[in-house]
């Protein structure tokens, strides 16, 4: 995929004054996901007490060897539920089984009865705890009275010494229960935060690299600004708030959302791609990356269409387009690209011409939502309050009338 013509120019013209606000309102958007410290100390009781719990389970007679965060916390692309009359998170979370599990559920029927044994524990649990029991194919949702949801999946350790971060691979049952396949969220972690330390460098400006300091022992819940920092983070939950904006909810359609790990895993490739291009700015950076997402995936033509196939980077064998292989999915992925570079080109033309609080905060809710435009408003509000207090002129006002200045230096984030 290529860019379109108007949005060759328009980042031609775009000034160092856009991209950085653009990033500031970014930055902005991305702490308003952050869970507060309630939430935080709400989701490592509710970890701590789901660890305690199956680590004693006479089932498993001691197969659970760890429980470990996984997903959008654990990679730091965590983003708000769509729902806005909720405030909770969603979060994820693995049960580890030793490799000796297989002796137990290896059979034809190993699938269905770890499952099985899995549902038992948790209506127990959940019984006990006052909360409600989601089950699934794949793993249990346990539904918090503040909103918040915890999904949890047993994983059996399947180690693949030969593949990168093979150490960590395991099994999982799939959606039909028949048989087990591969998975490896510890080593999807570490590939993540692997590409996500690359530094990118723009023209002039210093290289922007990633919090280098990542540990190796994932399983305790790690710090919010260790997490929520690299720039791949912020570019991805980006994507996510977008997609979630542009595909629903609409009551009586198909979800053709695509999953946020094939949308992660696509911004990742490109990233590594084209962080160590140089570029003029990160902006210009964010719009390789997206162009290129299409171009990161496997497409066959087939007697019944094309075939998508995207590789889990820590499981071969695991297709993380699994879900893509329809056609209106298809249709409907390339449509979103496009959706997202004609918004973020309306918003950056808003910001170009100093449109106003109110223009721009319109352009944020019409791309990315309600929750992320409230948190644009509040830190332009901010800003523009922290500049008269300083005796500076702001450079935006709450109205829609555009006010020429002359722009004082920016940091990265535009603070």
């Amino acid at each position: 995929m290529r860019r379109e013509p108007f949005l060759q120019e328009r980042l031609k013209s775009t000034s160092r004054f856009t991209s950085d606000s653009f990033f500031f309102l970014l930055d902005a958007i991305a702490e308003q996901q952050v869970p507060t410290q309630t939430q935080l100390n709400a989701i490592e009781s509710s970890y701590q007490s789901i660890a305690e719990f199956l680590a004693g389970r006479t089932e498993f007679e001691d197969l659970v060897t760890q429980i470990h965060p996984h997903g959008s916390r654990e990679l730091g692309t965590m983003v708000r539920p769509t729902d806005t009359s909720r405030d909770g998170f969603d979060i994820d979370l693995i049960a580890r089984l030793d490799k000796q599990a297989l002796e137990r559920y290896g059979d034809t029927r190993g699938p269905a009865r770890l499952l099985a044994h899995f549902h038992v524990a948790f209506d127990e649990y959940a019984n006990t705890h006052g909360l409600e029991l989601k089950k699934w194919d794949r793993c249990v949702t346990l539904v918090y009275a503040g909103g918040m949801c915890a999904d949890i999946a047993p994983v059996i350790d399947s180690p693949l010494v030969s593949a990168a971060y093979g150490e960590t691979h395991g099994v999982i049952p799939d959606r039909a229960v028949a048989q087990y396949q591969p998975t490896n969220p510890r080593g999807y972690s570490k590939f993540f935060r692997d590409t996500a330390s690359i530094g990118a460098t723009f023209g002039a400006m210093e290289a922007y690299a990633a919090d280098s300091v990542r540990k190796a022992d994932i399983v305790p819940l790690r710090k919010p600004d260790e997490v929520f920092a690299p720039l791949l983070c912020r570019i991805v939950q980006v994507l996510k708030l977008h997609r979630n904006v542009r595909f629903g909810p609409r009551k009586g359609q198909t979800d053709l959302k695509p999953s946020s790990a094939f949308i992660t895993t696509l911004a990742a490739h490109a990233y590594a791609q084209h962080a160590p291009e140089p570029h003029n700015s990160p902006l210009d950076l964010l719009f390789d990356i997206v162009a290129s997402m299409p171009s990161k995936f496997h497409s066959e033509e087939t007697a019944a269409g094309a075939y998508w196939f995207l590789p889990n980077p820590a499981a071969p064998g695991s297709n993380l387009a699994e879900d893509m292989n329809e056609p209106a999915r298809q249709a409907a992925f390339y449509a979103w690209i496009e959706k997202f570079m004609e918004d973020l080109g309306e918003l950056l033309q808003a910001v170009e011409q100093r449109a106003g609080i109110d223009v721009v905060v319109q352009r944020v809710e019409d791309a990315f939502g309600s929750r992320p435009a409230n948190a644009a408003r509040s830190a332009l509000l901010k800003r523009q309050e922290a500049s008269r207090n300083a005796g500076r002129t702001a450079l935006f006002t709450a109205s829609a009338a555009p006010v020429v200045v002359n722009s004082r230096p920016h940091n990265f984030f535009g603070a």
